[in-house]
């Protein structure tokens, strides 16, 4: 453990409250733990565990309904809930920064970049000659090539990446003693998220910051950190070194995130993933035993009953009755159907043929969408992958009908012909395509209940009334495991995970032949990620419905997938069997791709990195589209031609000018 004497941060018993109708709602229960200088800390748990409520508390950014009850956080050795409003200030300005999830709304869109970071040298008290130096050495240090073109830059002006370095480099340029990571990478792409990831360990090694990283993502975690903490309904259940943790989790808790986690060479067709069974507690909902009891598969009478205390044992500290038996339910068989395995249907369901769509902003044309033809079978699910930008999203909506692609485009829904605009298109295309968003919240009407929302869907697609329609919603919410005590509910009551299966189930009330589901599990955690992946591959097994399904999450395609496509800049670079795609031979933006991905197990394979950002689509590089940024170039023919679609093997084609046996292939 790290020594408190030399402790950037530590918490000592806190508890924080939140007052919620007059009543007080215990939400931070007796946390402890330390932070050293230099060393990076996690703390992973799943939505509603606490994990915000604690990066607030450090700041003493609580909202006006919280009220932290006891115990005492120290930064860089001061009583944070010591100081008067001036040193606070001092404390928030010289020794704290926090870098947040949506750094999109981090930034003041009203104000240039450079004039956003003159800000914080400003309230540092150094002189108004020396700002513009500052500001271009720190975006140096955050791998900004060109700093005087980014400084004159409003934030829409530049891609996540971009925004994200500039807000590490605002957190930075105070020199802090604690830096806090609030799902710094969640919505990133493999690439941009990796590196994020390398500048932050470049950074902390530069400046010996203390970090304390929260993230859903626990191979990020594995990667990043040196420690762990693992906070369950408030409570503090496992904290240890991050390798023994994750290598041999002690609580129950611990081993049922890790056992969420798609797995190598695990797909929907062998197995289900592994889920915490029942729910998160309500804060003050459990008051004597164990918190974790409901949910645990090794609860007995007295973990119902008591408390357990804070155990320390040589490599961890835990909270649990039966921790010595844990070890054992890692290798339990998941519960839960396994999928039958079908023949893919010869019949296609969905055509595209030579795809294209370009936007114009005056006289400039950008080529989002170029030439892309594929095949969907019923029952079958197709992944899109490649950085933003790459065309994924404009695809899906051009196949949707919510874009009106190019002269030339051929979209097809059962062998017939699909009119470019939704609004042309007949009923019943209109129910054979639909579409499963990335952010319920905004999807999802929130002034209506689920039972209006999902019955008027019903109304204007299937045209059911009265009974008929009613008892088709029982159907649907049955069928995505919602009960039934939701129907009267509003997305505002309702958690992340089961805002996501009314979307489904709004998709699924028309029948339909294809569901688009662009990113629908990346903002939520990895127990109700597993729920909302086997929930997806047990209405395609039933019902043969086929799936669009667009994530950044390499893993979460590899488990849900049959084919994969790979775009880059509106080109189709790869197309092939998910196991194919991932094992190779492959195309080289694939390798890069896969390359960045962090494992669980903390090990970073060797990573192909690529230079420089995508190039914009308004001027796209000639040749091979890719020949600016990939590492295994092989001369000017690259520069020069575009390379052809050869077939590799069976259904697998490659975009690439390399001769097919100098083609990259994993690393197992």
């Amino acid at each position: 453990m790290s020594n408190a004497q030399s402790a950037a941060l530590r918490l000592e018993g806190v508890s924080v409250d939140y007052q919620v109708k007059g009543r007080a709602q215990r939400v931070l229960q007796g946390i402890d733990f330390t932070i050293g200088r230099g060393e990076s800390y996690g703390l992973v748990g799943e939505s509603g565990c606490g994990k915000s409520t604690a990066a607030y508390a450090i700041l003493r950014y609580l909202p006006r309904n919280g009220i932290m009850r006891d115990g005492q956080i120290l930064i860089d050795g001061q009583n944070l809930y010591g100081l008067d409003s001036t040193g606070l200030r001092t404390l928030r300005r010289k020794s704290v920064a926090m870098v947040y999830q949506d750094p999109g709304r981090a930034l003041n869109p009203s104000l240039r970049i450079g004039r956003q970071l003159q800000e914080v040298f400003e309230l540092a008290g150094v002189a108004r000659s020396e700002w513009p130096a500052r500001v271009a050495a720190i975006l140096e240090k955050v791998r900004i090539s060109d700093p005087q073109r980014v400084m004159q830059r409003y934030p829409h002006q530049l891609s996540g990446g971009m925004q994200q370095r500039v807000a590490i480099a605002m957190a930075l340029a105070s020199d802090p003693a604690l830096l806090i990571l609030d799902e710094p990478t969640t919505g990133l792409d493999a690439t941009v998220e990796a590196d994020v990831l390398d500048l932050i360990v470049q950074l902390r090694k530069e400046f010996s910051t203390s970090i304390l990283f929260i993230s859903h993502n626990l191979a990020v975690i594995a990667r990043m950190c040196d420690r762990v903490g693992v906070l369950y309904a408030g409570r503090l259940v496992e904290e240890g070194s991050t390798a023994a943790i994750f290598r041999t989790p002690r609580h129950p808790y611990t081993a049922g995130l890790l056992r969420c986690l798609p797995q190598r060479g695990r797909s929907k067709n062998v197995a289900p993933l592994a889920t915490i069974p029942g729910f998160l507690p309500s804060p003050g909902e459990i008051t004597t035993g164990c918190v974790f009891a409901p949910r645990c598969g090794l609860a007995t009478d007295i973990c119902r009953i008591e408390d357990p205390a804070r155990e320390t044992l040589p490599d961890r500290s835990i909270r649990c009755h039966h921790h010595d038996q844990t070890a054992h339910i890692a290798n339990v068989d998941v519960p839960g159907i396994v999928l039958e395995q079908k023949a893919v249907a010869k019949a296609a369901v969905l055509q595209l043929e030579h795809v294209s769509k370009t936007f114009r902003q005056g006289s400039q044309a950008f080529k989002a969408v170029t030439d892309v033809s594929a095949t969907l079978h019923a029952g079958e699910t197709l992944g899109l992958v490649g950085e933003s930008g790459s065309g994924k999203t404009t695809l899906a909506r051009s196949v949707l009908g919510l874009l009106e692609p190019d002269a030339g485009s051929r979209i097809l829904i059962d062998g017939t012909p699909a009119a470019p605009e939704l609004k042309a298109r007949p009923l019943d295309q209109v129910k054979a395509l639909q579409i499963v968003f990335q952010n319920p919240d905004s999807a999802l009407n929130r002034s209506h209940s689920v039972r209006r929302m999902i019955g008027r869907t019903i109304s204007r697609l299937v045209g059911m009334s009265g009974r008929n329609r009613e008892s088709r919603i029982r159907e649907l919410t049955n069928q995505v495991r919602l009960a039934e005590r939701y129907l009267a509910a509003k997305p505002r009551q309702l958690s992340g995970g089961l805002k996501q299966r009314v979307a489904i189930a709004r998709a699924f009330s028309g029948d339909p032949r294809v569901v688009v589901c662009d990113e629908p599990t990346s903002a939520l955690d990895v127990s109700v990620q597993a729920a909302i992946l086997n929930l997806l591959a047990e209405l395609q097994a039933t019902q043969q419905v086929s799936y669009i399904f667009i994530s950044h999450d390499l893993g979460v395609v590899r488990y849900i997938s049959d084919r994969i496509a790979v775009l880059y800049l509106g080109q189709l670079m790869e197309l092939g069997p998910a196991e194919a795609v991932f094992s190779g031979p492959h195309h080289p933006y694939t390798e890069a791709l896969l390359s960045s991905v962090p494992s669980i197990d903390g090990r970073q394979s060797d990573r192909v990195k690529l230079e420089g950002e995508i190039p914009s689509a308004a001027q796209p590089p000639s040749g091979c589209v890719f020949q600016t940024r990939c590492p295994r170039k092989i001369g000017s023919i690259c520069e020069t031609e575009v390379p052809e679609s050869r077939l590799i093997d069976q259904e697998h084609t490659v975009k690439c000018h390399l001769p097919l046996a100098q083609l990259p292939k994993a690393v197992s």
